[in-house]
């Protein structure tokens, strides 16, 4: 009886997995603001597939938003990126600032075409702390976030009297589950820092559906044994971590190689081609589910497709553009963050498979059809980014 009950439990996360994972791919805009006491200046880009969404840019339905479509949308587009985004002085009673966007641009980043706004504004004061309301596509896509980089040259006054204010830098997140956020205008303390990227990193993963249908994929015969043609169960519960350790290590090991390299500017591949690969090692390691062709040694194949992933990771903290000063330990943050996510994983699903490994169930349910709809989810990504759907002629 347990064991139909935790098959059945296997069998409902795989399918909540392909429900989430057919989603729309998670979005990032990139805000950058800069405060010198009662003025204000900054950046914001914001995908224009993304704005397409909630201002039909693309009016003529070819699937190409060209320079024309948005040129004659400036004002729609900086009306509707206004209205998401508020910045007042911390507290109560904290008076209101004001922001105007003084030019249009169009920029590339990793994932595509993005329209730029030139931010200009300025507070009543010279604030010493400042509350940023971030609402942008939040009604349309929860999983959507801001990605902001915040500055104050003066330290709006917020260090001792006599004593020159320390350059504030800070970067921050905003989900839809956390849209105002507060900050003092001092140099935040390094914890703190550290520990807003450690959860980045592991919220990354958790909306990361390609790179958790890979780990399920690869993770999914861990407690098996394949001999003549057929799925067996392992014998034990050694066996079956040491496999899921090497595993887990070897991805752990690729794709921090990758992230670090691409963050640091050393290798930097093209998104599609990164996008399209990570799609295609997902398709790969679920089919070979089904029909083995790949190398026994299960941890080769992570450590192989796991070279790819890193340079997914690495997206978001390339364009975010942080400062030199602060890379390494950003880098470093996201990159437990991305562990946590991982380990949080594999404790719920190895567990359950290990469990039920021996029973009819879990061969044909969760490993097979589990690796048809991974394999089927993964051919659809692929097409669409290979093809690349969403074209954007910039």
């Amino acid at each position: 009886m347990m064991r139909r009950t935790l098959t059945v439990l296997l069998c409902l996360i795989g399918a909540f997995s392909a429900s989430v994972a057919d989603a729309h791919k998670a979005s990032d805009s990139y805000l950058t603001l800069q405060l010198d006491g009662e003025k204000i200046t900054g950046q914001w880009d914001i995908a224009l597939r993304d704005l397409d969404i909630v201002l039909d840019l693309d009016r003529n339905a070819d699937a190409v938003i060209d320079w024309g479509e948005v040129r004659t949308r400036h004002a729609e587009i900086a009306a509707y990126a206004l209205s998401h985004l508020a910045l007042k002085e911390a507290g109560p009673n904290g008076a209101v600032c004001t922001l105007t966007v003084t030019d249009h641009l169009i920029d590339k980043h990793t994932d595509g075409a993005y329209a730029v706004m030139k931010l200009a504004g300025s507070c009543p004061n010279a604030v010493a702390a400042v509350s940023v309301n971030y609402s942008l596509l939040f009604d349309v896509d929860a999983q959507h976030r801001g990605l902001l980089k915040l500055t104050s040259t003066s330290a709006g006054g917020a260090g001792s009297a006599g004593r020159s204010a320390t350059p504030f830098v800070v970067s921050a997140v905003f989900p839809a589950d956390n849209a105002t956020q507060s900050f003092v205008l001092v140099a935040p303390s390094t914890l703190s820092q550290f520990a807003t990227f450690v959860a980045d990193g592991a919220k990354h993963i958790a909306i990361g559906f390609d790179h958790i249908l890979f780990l399920v994929a690869l993770l999914l015969p861990a407690v098996l044994i394949r001999d003549k043609g057929k799925w067996i169960p392992v014998a034990d519960l050694r066996t079956a971590f040491w496999s899921v350790f090497k595993i887990v290590t070897a991805f752990t090991v690729a794709h921090s190689i990758t992230l670090s390299l691409a963050v640091l500017d050393v290798v930097q591949l093209p998104s599609r081609f990164v996008e399209s690969a990570i799609a295609a090692s997902v398709l790969i390691t679920a089919l070979d589910n089904l029909w083995p062709f790949l190398p026994r040694r299960r941890w080769l194949v992570a450590f192989t497709f796991g070279l790819l992933h890193g340079f997914g990771f690495a997206s978001v903290l390339i364009d975010l553009k942080l400062p030199a000063s602060t890379l390494i330990l950003s880098l470093f943050g996201f990159n437990v963050g991305v562990e946590i996510g991982q380990l949080i994983l594999v404790a719920v699903l190895v567990p359950l498979a290990y469990v039920t490994r021996a029973s009819w169930g879990y061969t044909r349910i969760a490993l097979g059809a589990g690796s048809v709809v991974i394999a089927a989810i993964a051919l659809g990504w692929l097409l669409e980014r290979s093809l690349n759907l969403q074209l954007m002629p910039f």
